[in-house]
């Protein structure tokens, strides 16, 4: 049986090894090149992609993600800044009607979700070439789903309430935009795409954000502190559009969702609680809209 080389004779035992191979009709195997099966190279050293190629690696997913997203909101937060109108008097409609024929903006919000979950397959693709295991890396497995699930909800109450309130003194300081969201009673199929939406929302930014970049700049060797606050930065840069407040406070719910990351290892629960912030946001606006109208209801049109 072939053995690890320990010997300055590297060449001349991998000659041999590969001369066995042949005769045993084994493919041959070389500790400093990848393996060869039907002409296909593949790499199964079990070592992680090197420095450069974990930078492209990552600067690609967030170019097909929420990096995209977070450029985006950069350039949309300094065109409202730059304009006549106040910040506090101006709108962000999130999960807007995308065809004024409602079976078209049916397929159309649909396929919205899909394509915003490809990422996420994306980054599970990349983790199992390098790992094999993608999901319990980024914390997805279903070991424990109750406690997951319990869990989830106490961040969800935790992180959620105090948003609420800052959103509201950040519409009472002139920082935040109003947020008007779709709806409930446009289709009949609204309240489930909202509910969808949220779901995607979670699944995506906590997979890529948490999951997936904390495990990659982990491999370049980067030290906890600057991951979390990297990805506190990311998480906040991409809710610019909605103006200051909710950028500090998608920060601090980016640094509390890192630091519990960090300490368990579990994106579930993240999920769970991201999921839970924005389904109540999202089903809950009209209400909020009908008991707080001066902070929730959007600005009266100017005449």
């Amino acid at each position: 049986m072939w053995q690890p080389l320990h010997s300055g004779n590297r060449e001349v035992e991998s000659l041999r090894c590969s001369a066995r191979n042949v005769r045993t009709g084994r493919p041959s195997r070389n500790t400093s090149t990848s393996e060869e099966t039907h002409g296909v190279s593949t790499d199964l050293s079990g070592s992680a992609p090197g420095r450069r190629r974990i930078r492209i690696e990552i600067l690609l997913v967030l170019g097909l993600s929420l990096g995209a997203s977070a450029v985006y909101s950069v350039v949309s937060i300094a065109n409202r800044l730059t304009r006549s109108t106040a910040l506090a008097d101006q709108t962000a409609t999130i999960n807007g009607a995308l065809s004024d024929r409602p079976g078209f903006d049916l397929v159309y919000q649909l396929l919205a979700l899909f394509f915003d979950l490809v990422p996420v397959a994306l980054c599970a693709f990349l983790l199992w070439q390098s790992s094999g295991r993608p999901l319990g890396r980024l914390g997805l497995d279903l070991r424990r789903p109750f406690a997951d699930l319990g869990t989830g909800t106490v961040l969800a109450v935790a992180i959620g309430a105090p948003g609420i309130a800052l959103y509201a003194v950040g519409r009472a300081l002139g920082i935040t935009v109003a947020v008007v969201a779709s709806p409930l009673d446009a289709y009949w199929w609204t309240v489930p795409v909202l509910v969808l939406s949220a779901i995607r929302a979670g699944v995506q930014e906590e997979v890529v954000v948490i999951g997936y970049l904390f495990a990659r700049l982990g491999d370049l060797g980067w030290g906890r502190w600057r991951i979390l606050v990297t990805s506190a930065l990311l998480r906040g840069s991409y809710h610019l559009y909605q103006g200051i407040g909710p950028f500090i406070g998608n920060v601090v719910m980016g640094l509390v969702f890192g630091l519990f990351y960090q300490r368990f290892g579990r994106t579930l629960p993240l999920v769970i609680a991201h999921s839970i912030i924005d389904i109540v946001s999202f089903v809950g606006y009209p209400l909020a809209v009908a008991l707080w109208p001066e902070l929730f209801a959007p600005p009266a049109p100017r005449t």
